[in-house]
């Protein structure tokens, strides 16, 4: 079986046949390469636990949505009476309103189940393969972590996972205690048989991602044994946090990135910040559109693509905004965290040549500079020869001819117009893209370096240890050296911790789990009151419930729904 150090699957029609539907591509990492004279069984089965799973699962409007959108992190508003609307269902994610119908749970819950699926029937297939097969024996662990993976994010979300071993048996379903321990369980059982991050790249489940997702599964434990009443953080599972994270960090195969931004560009996939991440490489037919989804629709980052411009998507808080401004008081945030903002592009009307022309990175406010250009006209202005010219970005939507002028100000009524609201450009638009827009090809992060030194902060940090979680903290605002770094804390509290990691992992999937770990859940913020604790798990899709109604009692719907 092959391993060499290659590039893509390309199994299209193939794969169809595995037990899931509309796969476009399979994208696996380098060492899962088709022999010339065909396609070796072991990796037939397992490419599907992987593919798509970028669209199925990872995207802006599906679980981006479902962890950010439901949070004090973003809101996205019925942009100027005209965008963004769908049927309320992102204003009743942000006020945590959704019901069952909502069809955000029901894209995540397909989307999760679907890869589970996926992972069932590579583990039929590879496991008479792995009494044998070496190389088969890594695919086989691969799938099991991923399924756990998967489960974990249902776990999550709506409180339960799915557990059966071949595709022809009924799932058993789990909850609480019995799910964490399944999803221990399989991690466990399997960690020994992954490959090394060194060897495989960060595009496949490996040792180093298991370590990561177990502290992960260990430090949200005690929420998912009781997901509505107070959790306990005890001992045992804050000691299995930093049991983990020791060894990845102890592993030595990752580092902290000096420029907090790489993390996020185009071609990330060699940054060794990353433990897991879904693979989007431009060779391997990558696709997202986290660049895009916030950024103004008036906005054009690159001069290549005349059609490539933001959306006027989800803007950041106002409250969310506010933890940067109590955490560095009379300093501008920009200027005092290398996290906040990183300066690319000129704010002054200029001319750039296109080979410097990089637009900013971070969170952009008030007026926007770039490329001039009008809707359905001509590329972008030229002046100094090839050069092309920066000034004021003009509305062409709800405030037609004024300058796009990014407000702090954000709301469902008054103050939802397409420029208001603080963006975030955390992901880098694909400088290799066939589109520049749709085609985004940063790896999307699900596993990172920093979070191991800030679960093992906050474990410590629980079992009584401020100095240890203020070290840990510390050591991940140190390391961002390429620009300017930000000031070391000098104290650490819930507070502080639940604060910073607002400022390290903000727009990537993790709020939600985080204000439901901390406590903030239930907070009010910018039109969101409801302080219900059952709203912590989503509703179940309406489709699944009805779906398994023959089964009386089989899938009972989460209270409050």
């Amino acid at each position: 079986m092959k391993n060499k150090i290659t590039s893509v699957l390309l199994l299209s029609s193939l794969l169809l046949t595995w037990n899931c539907t509309d796969l476009e591509e399979v994208v696996l990492d380098e060492s899962l390469t088709p022999s010339t004279a065909g396609i070796d069984e072991a990796i037939a089965a397992l490419a599907p636990v992987y593919a798509n799973a970028n669209n199925d699962i990872w995207v802006h409007t599906k679980y981006f949505s479902m962890q950010e959108i439901s949070t004090d992190e973003a809101i996205l508003p019925y942009r100027g009476g005209t965008d963004w609307g769908d049927g309320g269902k992102f204003s009743d994610l942000y006020q945590h309103l959704p019901t069952p119908g909502n069809a955000i749970m029901k894209d995540v819950w397909n989307g999760v189940t679907k890869h589970i699926t996926a992972s069932v029937s590579a583990i039929a297939v590879l496991t008479p393969l792995a009494e044998t097969d070496p190389q088969a024996a890594v695919y086989l662990a691969e799938a099991r972590a991923m399924r756990a993976l998967f489960n974990h994010i249902l776990l999550d979300a709506f409180g339960l996972v799915f557990v059966k071993d071949r595709i022809e048996d009924q799932s058993v379903i789990l909850r609480k205690s019995e799910a964490v321990d399944y999803l221990i369980s399989e991690l466990k059982a399997v960690e020994g048989d992954l490959a090394t991050a060194t060897s495989v790249g960060p595009g496949r489940m490996t040792k180093t991602g298991a370590w990561a997702l177990l502290a992960r599964i260990y430090l949200n434990a005690p929420v998912y044994r009781d997901p509505i009443g107070t959790p306990n953080f005890g001992a045992a599972d804050m000691d299995a946090v930093i049991d983990y994270t020791n060894k990845v960090i102890n592993s030595e195969e990752h580092q902290l990135s000096a420029e907090y931004f790489e993390i996020f560009d185009d071609e990330n996939h060699t940054n060794k910040e990353l433990i897991f991440a879904i693979d989007q490489r431009a060779d391997l037919g990558g696709h997202n559109r986290m660049a895009y989804f916030s950024m103004s629709g008036d906005f054009y980052p690159l001069p290549e693509f005349p059609s490539a411009n933001g959306t006027d998507g989800p803007a950041i808080t106002p409250d969310f905004y506010q933890t940067w401004v109590d955490a560095y008081g009379d300093v501008d945030p920009a200027d005092a965290d290398p996290r906040f903002h990183k300066d690319n592009l000129i704010n002054e009307p200029g001319c750039v040549s296109a080979a410097d022309f990089e637009i900013d990175r971070g969170i952009y406010r008030g007026l926007l500079y770039g490329l001039q250009h009008e809707r359905g006209g001509d590329p972008f202005e030229r002046c100094e020869g090839d050069k092309y010219v920066v000034d004021l970005v003009i509305n062409n939507r709800s405030e037609v001819g004024a300058p796009v002028d990014h407000t702090l100000e954000i709301d469902f009524t008054t103050n939802s117009s397409h420029s208001a609201g603080y963006r975030v450009e955390k992901y880098e638009f694909s400088k290799e893209s066939s589109s520049g827009r749709n085609g985004g090809q940063a790896d999307l992060v699900v596993l990172r370096y920093a979070d191991m030194f800030m679960m093992r902060a906050e474990a410590k940090l629980r079992k009584g240890d401020a100095p240890g979680a203020l070290a840990d903290v510390n050591i991940v605002r140190a390391s961002r050296t390429a620009r300017h770094t930000a000031p070391a804390l000098t104290a650490m509290d819930l507070d502080i911790l639940y604060r910073e990691r607002g400022f390290e992992f903000y727009w990537e999937f993790q709020r939600r789990t985080d204000m439901i770990r901390f406590g903030k859940y239930e907070d009010s913020y910018t039109e969101k009151t409801n302080a219900d604790p059952k709203k912590r798990l989503f509703p179940i899709p309406q489709s699944a419930v009805d779906g398994a109604s023959i089964l009386e009692g089989y899938l009972d719907q989460n209270d409050s729904y």
